[in-house]
């Protein structure tokens, strides 16, 4: 399907894609829709949305169209990229392929063993995040040849963020809680528990959110409720309460 190009057009497709995204979200469409609605917005060759697993420290694929090399790539080895770290933030409104300065796309063994080969100049790499900083994701979109500029895409790609995050983050498993009569009392929730399983290794606070791709700060924020919600003076206490319970770090 052609992309449209006009921006009241752009931005009409872009309510397709919303509207797709929440039918995802609720189950009644599959996240493929999204794609095909996607490509009104922006005419591409190859597009995947991708789910972060954080116990398998990996991406599964929901929904793409990328050979086979290049999805394995993307799910087994794209986070380990040297451009990986540069376009992981949930303020970067998403990494442009053309923006990428030159001395990283030599040493990005995802350009130039993966996307060079299919003939790709143009695209974008857009990590996703929930509205409480959690990393669940990534939309990429790889394109043959250059896009025009100014190139009214890139803020309707921006804009659509949150509702592609909501329908990668639908689905989710939550984490592993031992099963049985005995259950963590306090109300705590499952990135709470994700949170409690690493203390129970000994990990920092900044070590926690690169495993979960949070920031340090929000970590902080989950201990202190952690603490708060099972009446425990520190995170030795919790981590000793976890244990007891049978919770560990799947890391």
């Amino acid at each position: 399907m052609a992309a449209r190009h006009s921006t009241a057009d752009i931005l009409d497709a872009a309510v397709h894609v919303r509207d797709a995204a929440r039918s995802a979200t609720a189950g009644s469409a599959g996240v493929d829709t999204v794609l095909a609605a996607l490509s009104e917005v922006m005419e591409h060759d190859h597009a995947s949305l991708t789910r972060w697993d954080p116990r398998r420290r990996r991406h599964t694929t929901l929904a793409g169209s990328y050979p086979e090399e290049a999805t394995a790539y993307i799910e087994t080895r794209l986070h380990r990229d040297p451009v990986f770290p540069v376009l992981h933030s949930p303020a970067r409104g998403g990494l442009w392929l053309g923006d990428v300065p030159g001395p990283l796309l030599d040493a990005s063994p995802g350009f130039q063993d993966v996307l060079a080969p299919l003939g790709i100049v143009d695209g974008v790499a857009q990590c996703l995040f929930t509205s409480d900083g959690r990393y669940v994701g990534m939309l990429n979109v790889s394109i043959r040849r250059p896009r025009r500029a100014p190139d009214p895409a890139r803020a309707v790609v921006t804009l659509l963020t949150e509702a592609l995050a909501a329908t990668v983050a639908s689905g989710e498993a939550g984490p592993a809680v031992p099963s049985g009569p005995v259950r963590p009392p306090g109300g705590l929730s499952p990135r709470e528990l994700e949170v409690l399983a690493e203390l129970t290794a000994g990990r920092t606070n900044r070590q926690i959110a690169e495993l979960l791709y949070v920031t340090p700060r929000t970590v902080g924020t989950h201990i202190e409720h952690i603490l708060a919600k099972l009446d425990v003076p520190n995170r030795a206490a919790a981590a000793a309460q976890a244990a007891a319970w049978g919770i560990r770090s799947p890391h």
